[in-house]
């Protein structure tokens, strides 16, 4: 099986995301190349074929150009997979790569299961498992899903230019709004999940981040309730974290929030299931009551 991945390259600078698609490739066996718009200062630590555009002449996007590009890099390959980051640039650039092959498109993908691709539904409380029926295939993987790979060496570099000019003017990033919590710069976490029950019980998790001495944060369930603002979630559709530690109360682990915490030094998760994908990746799961549990732990804390 032979993979063209997609790099991402934005304001100078190879995204160390990047590298999240070695990982994806590296589960499947599969051989790679690598498409990137970017400069020759800004390399890779890959020793296969980079299909290199320069990003001067490109824009750092531009929706034909990049498309145009992508699909001569294709054609060079004839790769079984075309494999994107499940971001706004792969968003944008995916579905129209796949609509000009004619092939089918699997969309943020979180595993690989024999036979197919895992992808979340219903809100990402359930899972799926996918399987394209055309010989080739578009995939968008979802940001942390896989552990990013560097492979080394030096890339054996393969310069392509665009036919003609774009039709759009690439202005810039527009910068997100500021939070009112910025989860980025805590040390310490203690986030709730849906395991808490119901909103009365926030204060109880509250009470514990404030006993270390740190910041509430939460799920994207718990943010979807209204139980606490936006500005609290941690996840891929909230903010990412790395903090020393990380407290997860009643938080099962679903990927999009994992992706968003698990580098951190530290994760202390509590919860009833001891079967809960959170315990893959804590370094300490305490299976007990939260109700019960934290109570005690921030009554301990406070003495």
């Amino acid at each position: 099986m032979k993979t063209l991945l997609i790099g991402e390259y934005r304001q100078g600078k190879l995204l160390d995301t990047t590298y999240e698609l070695f990982g994806f490739a590296g589960q499947l066996g599969a051989e790679t190349a690598l498409f990137l718009v970017g400069t020759d200062s800004q390399l890779p630590a890959y020793g296969g074929t980079l299909y290199l555009a320069d990003v001067a002449v490109c824009g750092e996007y531009s929706p034909e150009l990049h498309k145009q590009l992508v699909l001569e890099a294709i054609k060079k390959e004839n790769p079984d997979q075309i494999v994107f980051l499940h971001s706004s640039y792969g968003w944008d650039l995916a579905p129209r790569v796949a609509a000009s092959l004619k092939v089918a498109q699997v969309s943020e993908v979180v595993a690989i299961q024999e036979g197919g691709y895992e992808v979340g539904c219903c809100n990402a409380k359930m899972r799926r498992t996918l399987k394209p029926a055309t010989a080739q295939s578009v995939i968008t993987i979802q940001a942390g899903a896989f552990e990013g790979v560097q492979p080394g060496g030096a890339p054996q570099i393969v310069k392509l230019a665009p036919a003609g000019a774009s039709n759009v003017e690439f202005l810039g990033y527009e910068p997100a709004e500021e939070k009112g919590v910025d989860l980025a710069k805590a040390e310490i976490i203690v986030s709730a999940g849906r395991g808490i029950g119901k909103k009365d019980n926030v204060g109880i998790i509250a009470a514990l981040a404030k006993a270390f001495g740190g910041e509430l944060g939460a799920s994207r369930p718990v943010v979807d309730a209204e139980w606490v603002s936006h500005d609290h979630q941690v996840g891929t559709t909230g903010q990412t974290v790395s903090p020393k530690l990380y407290v997860a109360c009643g938080i099962s682990g679903a990927i999009q929030h994992l992706a968003g915490m698990k580098k951190s030094e530290f994760i202390l998760a509590i919860n009833k299931d001891k079967d809960a994908p959170i315990g893959e990746v804590a370094d300490v799961l305490v299976v007990a009551d939260l109700l019960q549990f934290v109570p005690a732990l921030t009554a301990r804390l406070s003495q």
